[in-house]
């Protein structure tokens, strides 16, 4: 998901807690969303871009409409098995 267009990014309520309660940034986020390590496709109409940053294993799940970039969940899936992807 290259070239995406960060203001267009927003978060619901859920996401937010998410993030405050397991310590996420923002620019974390956003950093999984511009450059993710992995891409899923999810329920209904849901993405899932996952992103090694350091030690965690960010997991950001959004769904994607004309106007906005709708950031639903954002979960630490913890150390990654792949240590070669991590960023230091």
């Amino acid at each position: 998901m290259s070239g995406i267009d960060l203001s267009r990014v927003r978060f619901d309520r859920h996401a937010r807690r998410r993030m405050k309660w397991r310590q996420i940034s923002e620019d974390e986020v956003h950093l999984a969303l511009e450059n993710p390590d992995k891409i899923e496709e999810s329920i209904r109409g849901r993405t899932n871009a996952y992103k090694f940053i350091g030690e965690r294993y960010i997991k950001v799940t959004y769904r994607e409409f004309s106007d906005e970039i709708l950031i639903i969940s954002v979960v630490d899936k913890g150390k990654g098995e792949r240590s070669e992807n991590r960023i230091q």
